[in-house]
């Protein structure tokens, strides 16, 4: 029986610090004692972002060098408290935040992970492709990551969480070691398919394989509360 009830916030695109703000603020309210107990705090938010690379908790030292060698072909660049190496965001992919208590799931990090690559397994099946985990986290068709995973976890409620490559220009991760795995390469949707596959192609299906994995209820933001709290992430990132 679905009982739990995850609200879905299509943020649309937005630049990288605006959507960190949004996860901050959405992860809060798993914290504020002022909302009515069955406030329902669950929140899966649907993002495309502007360029940008980002590094998690165990980078290299990238150097002012090498950010500027990044930023210099039109991307930002920022650190983050996520797992996993380097990777990039970016027009034509659908990020997912999921901004979970896992206690009302399963407390265990791992099995979130797992269940994320299932997911995406599960939704690339919809399309004929066949996608794999490895020993690395993340989905694999072949050697060639379609969907990277990197999440942050604080006492089980879940920030940050995995980018799927819709119809993204794959050029970008030309720059970099994608996840600092060597020998492996990227992919995408509409690469796999010789077809352009949009993410608003892909929301829909998401959404179903999300409620489905997770064994939620998926629902609408309420409109008002989401612009307010969209219109406060993009102005505080405007913040310097």
């Amino acid at each position: 029986m679905r009982t739990k009830i995850v609200k879905v916030l299509w943020a649309g695109r937005m630049g990288y610090k605006a959507g960190l703000n949004l996860q901050q603020a959405l992860a809060n309210q798993h914290r504020d004692q002022n909302f009515p107990v069955d406030y329902a705090r669950n929140t899966l938010i649907l993002i495309e972002h502007d360029p940008v690379y980002t590094v998690g908790i165990r980078n290299k030292e990238y150097t002012d060098s090498d950010i500027k060698k990044l930023t210099d072909i039109g991307a930002e660049f920022y650190k983050t408290n996520r797992g996993g190496l380097i990777t990039f965001h970016g027009p034509g992919q659908l990020v997912a935040y999921p901004i979970l208590d896992l206690k009302q799931f399963q407390p265990s990090v791992r099995w979130y992970v797992c269940q994320i690559e299932k997911m995406i397994i599960r939704l690339c099946a919809e399309f004929g492709i066949k996608g794999n985990t490895s020993p690395d986290t993340g989905v694999w068709v072949n050697d060639k990551k379609i969907c990277a995973i990197g999440i942050h976890g604080s006492r089980y409620i879940t920030t940050h969480g995995l980018a799927l490559n819709c119809n993204t220009d794959l050029k970008w991760f030309e720059h970099i070691v994608p996840c600092g795995i060597v020998g492996k390469g990227v992919t995408s949707l509409t690469k796999e398919l010789c077809a352009e596959i949009t993410i608003q192609d892909i929301i829909p299906y998401l959404k179903n394989a999300f409620q489905d994995q997770f064994l939620c209820t998926i629902v609408d933001f309420p409109a008002k509360e989401a612009s307010e709290l969209m219109r406060a992430a993009v102005k505080n990132a405007a913040i310097k």
